[in-house]
C-alpha cells in the first residue's frame, strides 16, 4: 500500500464542505446559472495540469485510474475529512487545514512546496486536491510557483487560473500568500484593496470587465 501521513493544524470543529465554495450563488439569469452549473462539474471533475510535474484537482476527480493515467506518484490531500487516495507506490500526505480564512495554511507552504519540488527531482508528478479545488490546493500550487518557479503572486495567479478558471482562495489565505511572496522573493505583487464586498486582492479586478461593475455589484462571473 502506499505510505501515507497525517498533518493536524489545531483548526477547529470538522465543517461540512461546500464544494462549489459560492462560485454561482450569485446569478440571476437562469441560462447563466445554468451555464455556470455545467461549468461547475466540468472543473468539479477535472484534472489540470500546473506544470509538468504539478496537477490540481478537486476531491471528486482523485480516482485511481486517473492518477496511474497521468503517472502521479504523490498525493498531497489538503482537508480535513477525506481519507487519503490508497495505490501501491504512491505516497499521500493529509495536511488538515479548514478552509478558513483563519485557518492558518501558510504554516505549510514551505513543506509542500518542497514536497512537491522534490517529488519531481525524482522525476515524479504530484497532484494537490482539497475539496473543491478552489482554496486551499489553488493556495499551495501558488506557493509551489513563487518558492521554485520564481514567479511573482500575480502571475503565478494567472498562470494557474489559466488552467483551472475556478479557483478562488480565501482572503485569509490571499493575505498569507502575499506574506510569503515578501518573503520567498522579497517583494509583493499583489495587494489587499476594499471593495464593496469587503477587502480583497487586486488581482479580481483583471478578471471580470469593466472593473468599475465589478466592484459596484455582486453579480461578476464567480461571484468574487
Amino acid at each position: 500500500m502506499g505510505n501515507t501521513a497525517a498533518v493536524n493544524s489545531g483548526s477547529t470543529a470538522l465543517k461540512t464542505p461546500n464544494v462549489y465554495h459560492g462560485i454561482s450563488r450569485v446569478h440571476q439569469d437562469n441560462g447563466l446559472r445554468n451555464s455556470v452549473r455545467v461549468m461547475d462539474l466540468v472543473m468539479f471533475t477535472q484534472v489540470a495540469e500546473i506544470t509538468s510535474c504539478l496537477y490540481l484537482s478537486s476531491a471528486a476527480a482523485v480516482r485511481g485510474e486517473k492518477v496511474r493515467s497521468l503517472g502521479i506518484t504523490s498525493i498531497i490531500n489538503i482537508t480535513l475529512e477525506i481519507p487519503n487516495l490508497q495505490l501501491p507506490n504512491l505516497e499521500s500526505v493529509q495536511i488538515q487545514v479548514d478552509d478558513s480564512p483563519t485557518a492558518r495554511l501558510g504554516l505549510y507552504f514551505d513543506r509542500c512546496a518542497d514536497k512537491i519540488h522534490e517529488v519531481d527531482r525524482r522525476g515524479g508528478r504530484t497532484l494537490v486536491h482539497c475539496v473543491a479545488g478552489v482554496s486551499r490546493s489553488a493556495s499551495i500550487c501558488l506557493a509551489y510557483l513563487m518558492k521554485y518557479h520564481r514567479m511573482p503572486l500575480a502571475q503565478a495567479y494567472r498562470h494557474v487560473k489559466r488552467r483551472r478558471p475556478v479557483i478562488q482562495p480565501n482572503i485569509g489565505f490571499w493575505r498569507q500568500l502575499i506574506e510569503f511572496e515578501r518573503r520567498v522573493l522579497g517583494r509583493t505583487s499583489v495587494k489587499m484593496v476594499q471593495s464593496s464586498i469587503g477587502w480583497v486582492p487586486d488581482v479580481y479586478y483583471q478578471d471580470v470587465k469593466p472593473a468599475s461593475s465589478w466592484y459596484t455589484s455582486s453579480s461578476s462571473r464567480y461571484g468574487y
